[in-house]
């Protein structure tokens, strides 16, 4: 993971110089913005791996600025941690929510950025399982990390593609939240069961165009499963 570049925004100088300092410590090439206009034109021209987006920021804010990403084609595979100071969780199903893959409360420790960095990165750039899979037309290619329905392109993010990719690859079993999260986010990796239940929403969000939602099972009192077959 490290040599990958990581953009900063933040309008908050001191808080950008320490998340630099643990970054550049661990390895990682570290870009900075103060704020949502000097940022884009960052991720056109350097082309980050991952964006720290601050929640509170002049202007445009970080989660509306998330959401104006995941729109983007050009950016919507890039993921984003969210840094704020909201600490409620249902700010936390909003930055979600609004696209970001996860999401970290001021005040936080470096070594713990560091580490959900690293898990998000991971995750997000998959090793192994490259074998393209196909279920009742629909097709993913983890080579060129694309989702086709009847040959035509599915826009999605990266934790969804992931997710996606485990089901298709994982047919006609029902696994818990817990066993997703170990499963597609990895163990040691600080997310709550309900973020499933987001990434599960937007997923079939993105499927419901081409109708292939509904291989995207709800097994209550369980969670969820990938089935060709009638729930």
């Amino acid at each position: 993971m490290a040599g990958k570049k990581v953009l900063i925004v933040d309008d908050e100088a001191p808080i950008r110089e320490m998340i630099m300092v643990a970054l550049e410590m661990a390895g990682y090439d570290c870009l900075e913005a103060e704020n949502t206009q000097v940022a884009h034109s960052l991720i056109v021209d350097q082309q980050p791996d991952l964006i720290l987006l601050d929640w509170m920021l002049p202007g445009v804010s970080g989660i509306e600025f998330a959401r104006r990403l995941k729109k983007d084609e050009l950016t919507t595979d890039v993921p984003i941690i969210m840094l704020t100071a909201k600490s409620e969780e249902d700010n936390k199903i909003q930055g979600l929510e609004a696209g970001a893959d996860d999401y970290i409360t001021k005040p936080f420790s470096p070594r713990e950025l560091v580490a959900r960095l690293k898990a998000v990165l991971r995750r997000t750039t998959p090793q192994g399982m490259d074998e393209t899979v196909s279920v009742n037309g629909l097709e993913l290619d983890p080579v060129s990390h694309r989702v086709l329905a009847h040959g035509d392109s599915i826009e999605m993010g990266p934790t969804e593609f992931r997710l996606l990719q485990f089901f298709m690859t994982h047919q006609e079993r029902a696994y818990s939240r817990s066993q997703l999260l170990d499963h597609v986010w990895g163990g040691n990796v600080y997310v709550e069961e309900r973020t499933v239940d987001v990434h599960i929403r937007r997923l079939r969000k993105a499927l419901t165009v081409t109708g292939h939602d509904g291989l995207i099972q709800t097994v209550r009192g369980t969670g969820y499963r990938f089935s060709t077959k009638a729930a």
